[in-house]
């Protein structure tokens, strides 16, 4: 009878501890440099210390990420959540929870908000916004860049510098790279100069060879290069030449990368829970401090305080959100082919 009576009581409590033990996994997706994993691993490690019902489990998608997203959502094992960008998120319109009421909106860069946005819905919250700016080698360039650098005075620098083995300005045979010039000169006008730098005043693919346009600038054959702040901890590290950052001198297009929701998510409360996490200020203010983005969150970018790393705000200024529909990637394949073969 003894027993009976320990064993009633002792049920209530192993029922107690089954409850409290009980950890809920959600899945995230994410692309990035192993620099980049570290981040989010010391993160994840950080949300799970913090949530211990919660367990992250991280998929690390180094390359075709989108083909591979594409496929789980296809085959209903998309992730819990899933770091998105606005070039590629109108694919997945319909197929994202909207989460336009989980944070101030206020508190970010309008820009970051609007290129994530479709019909109203915020589809991802965002973690940076990007556009690009010309790093400069100084031992070409006078640095007397206070009032901004024209265009003129740029397409005047670029001549300047093609020289010996030597060229003025970066190139590549893509549209997307090539947007700052037409968003400047116009379409026809843009397309135009833009094309006509290659082998003239730009490299050729057969003048880079095995090497990139990022080593050649690092070898002193490039004056200007254009990229985005994800390049910045690599020249900074690599650089044996001053270099400076200026904004492009024109508009440049506006992207923003985030952290979304599947609709089909069964565990929808702790992926937002997760989404809060890495959206925090604190979150943002870690990431901002590797180098690696310009933070979407208008607070943390006080971290940016130099001389360089503010030209990548001044290039918020003149950036236009970049809107594209779910045929973007196809049409940018396209005209890649057609405009230069």
């Amino acid at each position: 009878m003894l027993k009976r009576v320990w064993l009633f009581l002792l049920i209530p409590l192993l029922l107690c501890s089954c409850t409290k033990n009980k950890v809920e996994e959600i899945t995230f997706s994410s692309w990035g440099s192993i620099t980049e994993v570290g981040i989010l691993n010391k993160l994840i490690s950080d949300f799970e210390h913090k949530n211990p019902d919660i367990k992250i489990n991280f998929i690390h998608i180094p390359q075709n990420y989108f083909q591979k997203i594409h496929l789980l959502f296809a085959s209903s094992t998309a992730p819990d959540v899933i770091f998105i960008n606005n070039l590629y998120m109108p694919i997945y319109e319909n197929k994202l929870e909207d989460l336009s009421e989980i944070i101030n909106k206020d508190e970010f860069f309008p820009e970051s908000i609007d290129a994530l946005s479709i019909n109203n819905k915020l589809l991802a919250v965002p973690r940076d916004i990007s556009n690009f700016v010309l790093y400069y080698n100084k031992n070409y360039i006078n640095d007397d860049f206070k009032k901004g650098l024209s265009f003129k005075n740029f397409e005047s620098l670029i001549k300047k510098n093609t020289t010996g083995n030597r060229f003025g300005v970066s190139f590549e045979r893509d549209v997307f790279i090539a947007e700052p010039y037409l968003m400047t000169l116009g379409r026809d006008k843009g397309l135009d100069f833009y094309k006509d730098l290659e082998g003239k005043y730009a490299p050729k693919p057969s003048d880079v060879g095995s090497s990139t346009l990022a080593q050649m600038f690092l070898d002193g054959k490039i004056a200007f290069y254009q990229s985005g702040r994800w390049m910045y901890p690599k020249i900074s590290d690599s650089a044996e030449f001053d270099f400076g950052v200026v904004k492009f001198p024109g508009y440049t297009p506006a992207d923003a990368s985030g952290w979304a929701i599947s609709a089909d998510s069964k565990h929808k409360e702790s992926a937002l829970k997760f989404i809060k996490f890495l959206s925090s200020e604190e979150s943002i203010e870690y990431f901002t401090k590797t180098g690696l983005i310009v933070p979407a969150r208008k607070n943390a970018s006080k971290l940016l305080n130099n001389s360089k790393e503010r030209a990548f705000l001044d290039a918020i200024k003149n950036s236009k959100s970049h809107h594209v529909d779910k045929n973007y990637a196809k049409q940018r394949d396209r005209l890649n082919k057609e405009l230069f073969r």
